[in-house]
Parts: C-alpha cells; structure tokens; sequence
C-alpha cells in the first residue's frame, strides 16, 4: 500500500467513523451518562469488534458470510433487533440500555463494553465494509499481513479519538446543568433516532 492509498483509506474510514450512526449515538450517551472515562470501555467494545472483523477480513470468512444468504440475515436481523432494543429502553424504561441521565446510577465497566461490543459487531454495514471496501486498497504484489495491520491500527485511532469525542460531548452537555426535561427529550430524540437507524438498517443487503 503506497501512502497515497493509505491517506485515500484514512480518510475514507474517517468519514465512515465519524458519521452520525447508532455507534455514534451510544456513545454519547454513555458519556452523558457514565462520563468520558468509563465509556472508554464501550469505545474499547467497538473496537474489539473491529479488531474480529479485521481478522475475518483478512481470512475471507467476511466475504463468505456476505455470500451466505442466511448468515448475512442472521447477523443483520440481530442488529435491527439490538438497536429497536436500545432505541424503546431509552424512551420508556428508566433503567434500560442507553439513558442520558447525570443522576442514574453508573453503569459497570462490562455492560459498557458489552454495549459497544454488539452494536459495532451486529452492524451488516460494518460486515460490507470489511467485506467489500476494505480489500480495495490492498495492494496484491505486496505482503498483505503488514497492509491489514497498518490499516487495523489507524481504524483502532481513528475510532478512539472519534468515539471518545462523541463521549465528551455527551458528558459535557449533561455537565452544563441541563433541565431535566431536556434531558428527558435527549433520551427519546436518541432512542427515536435508535429506532430508526434499525429501521434503515433492515433494508441493507449483501449487494450494496
């Protein structure tokens, strides 16, 4: 991979990263919720699952799956499933997955991590973009471990910096002394916006 290509891959995983999605919108809400620190561990979640896709790309099992109609749905399904989940709790449960409250009881490490963990994982998008996109910018006369490793690790940054961005805006708003009924807004705008993100997520297919 020359560094035209690698600048090319950066930037295009940039954008990809810091669009507004569901992984976006979780985690600034566990940083309104948890504070920046302890949603690094929901940031750590997501890349795990990234690190997974990486090593699935690497081996093919990413673009087997796509072509496996069944497991394609499997794993698409589970994601809208996931994100409704999330999406209802924030609106109606005080105590559900995804609350914007400074004053509700912190969430432990692990759920956090479990948290962005599966939202990143079950995602279909993120399975095309590990199984189509990504080879595009391998270069085939070259080693190609050390190509999957330079980009693994620039996606690992990319995703820290943006994701802990969207905690800190999170924690900072709640830390501006937000009224609680704006607070309550917050959390059925991000579960609405949950809900319609696994909405939009159903009509994802293996050709696009």
């Amino acid at each position: 991979m020359d560094f035209q290509t690698f600048l090319i891959f950066a930037l295009t995983t940039a954008v990809v990263i810091f669009s507004p999605g569901p992984t976006a919108i979780l985690m600034a809400s566990q940083g309104a919720g948890n504070g920046l620190k302890r949603t690094l561990f929901g940031v750590f979640g997501i890349t795990c699952a990234t690190m997974i896709y990486f090593a699935m790309s690497a081996t093919g099992i990413a673009s087997l799956i796509v072509a496996s109609h069944t497991l394609f749905l499997i794993i698409k399904w589970a994601g809208v499933a996931y994100l409704i989940y999330l999406g209802c709790s924030a609106i109606f449960s005080k105590s559900g997955g995804l609350v914007v409250n400074s004053e509700a009881p912190l969430r432990k490490p692990r759920t956090l991590f479990t948290h962005g963990f599966l939202i990143e994982f079950s995602n279909p998008k993120a399975l095309l973009y590990f199984s189509a996109i990504l080879p595009q910018f391998l270069d085939v006369g070259r080693p190609i471990a050390p190509q999957f490793l330079i980009m693994w690790v620039t996606a690992f940054l990319l995703q820290c910096v943006i994701y802990s961005a969207y905690a800190y805006l999170g924690e900072r708003l709640i830390q501006g002394g937000v009224k609680s009924w704006i607070v309550n807004v917050i959390n059925k705008t991000a579960g609405a916006a949950l809900i319609f993100a696994g909405i939009k997520m159903a009509s994802v297919t293996a050709n696009r």
